[in-house]
């Protein structure tokens, strides 16, 4: 990547306020705006978990096999499914890769800074209606940090400020050389076990690790409503010609010199980007999470109406499928 990271969150030009000062900006600019979009109802967006049986019926494309009743099933001779009512509780899990990739972009709207906004904005919409948030911030090399599920104000000012002032987010070029690349699989691994109840959970993370998390990742979602947050920056898709760069990896602090000027550089920059684009997309949709990108230059609220928009249509086709039979 071109060195143009902000550096730390804590000392962006934009973001120089308190907790509790970005958490008011956040629901003056965003939230109050996702409420007249939302109209104070996102359960057909963000589902809790059912444990009462409230009726059985015929199976209906896209329902979870999981819920079949097999008894009733051999005994009509028509598949069912159990339904089940919906506890009043959601939780949601925030699975946070705050490697040193994702301090990249212009200073105020790094990747860094958008997950800050992103997880704000959303873990104070759900504790606002009683329901509880929980994270797992992890830094690589063994340093994660669970908060535990908890339901209040504070306690999105807690894991703001955790966000914030993360210290993986200020190591020194030596520390980042010597953390090595990002394992997503093992922050994955660890939410299998800590994830007891099932949960609405975004992992959120530009994905730039190691291979093997796309197994974990699926076995996830197998259990819970899974949605992947993905960072990016612009400069990480294409270069423009701003001549001769130092390049840095930010994950082990390798520095190259490239000539930008090179229009043969940068197709072959270009090339390499898209098929990398195309090869995570595709990991992820066998996954079978739903995807929000999350561009440096994006606004906040606009990405989230796009991708709840992108939910409002997934959960209504079932239902639409559903009086195309009748």
């Amino acid at each position: 990547m071109p060195e143009t990271t902000s550096g730390a969150l804590i000392t962006a030009p934009a973001i120089t306020q308190t907790a509790e000062r970005l958490l008011q900006r956040l629901e003056w600019r965003v939230l109050r705006r996702l409420d007249g979009l939302l109209q104070g109802d996102y359960r057909t967006l963000m589902r809790g978990a059912g444990i009462d049986l409230a009726d059985l019926r015929e199976y209906q494309t896209h329902d979870d096999v999981r819920h079949i009743d097999w008894n009733v099933t051999a005994r009509l001779s028509t598949p069912h499914v159990r339904v089940f009512t919906e506890d009043r509780e959601l939780t949601a899990w925030f699975l946070l890769d705050l490697s040193p990739s994702v301090d990249f972009g212009p200073p105020g709207h790094s990747k860094r800074d958008q997950l800050t906004g992103f997880v704000g904005v959303l873990a104070r919409l759900f504790t606002r209606r009683g329901n509880r948030v929980g994270a797992v911030l992890h830094a690589g090399a063994g340093r994660d940090r669970t908060l535990p599920a908890r339901s209040s104000r504070a306690h999105v000012l807690q894991l703001l400020h955790l966000l914030m002032g993360n210290n993986a987010a200020r190591q020194r070029p030596a520390e980042k050389t010597a953390q090595g690349t990002t394992q997503l699989h093992h922050l994955l691994e660890s939410a299998q076990g800590l994830l007891r109840r099932r949960s609405t959970v975004f992992l959120v993370s530009d994905f730039m690790s190691d291979p093997g998390w796309e197994r974990p990742l699926a076995q996830l979602a197998q259990r819970h409503d899974v949605v992947a947050v993905r960072l990016l920056d612009p400069l990480e898709l294409a270069l423009p010609d701003i001549g001769l760069v130092w390049m840095r990896d930010p994950e082990t602090g390798e520095r190259l010199h490239v000539d930008t000027r090179s229009s043969g550089f940068r197709k072959r920059y270009a090339r390499l980007a898209a098929e990398r684009e195309e090869q995570l997309r595709a990991n992820l949709a066998r996954a079978g999470v739903d995807t929000l990108e999350l561009a440096t230059d994006d606004d906040l609220l606009d990405s989230m109406m796009r991708f709840l928009a992108l939910r409002g249509l997934r959960s209504a086709q079932p239902a639409r499928l559903a009086n195309s039979r009748h």
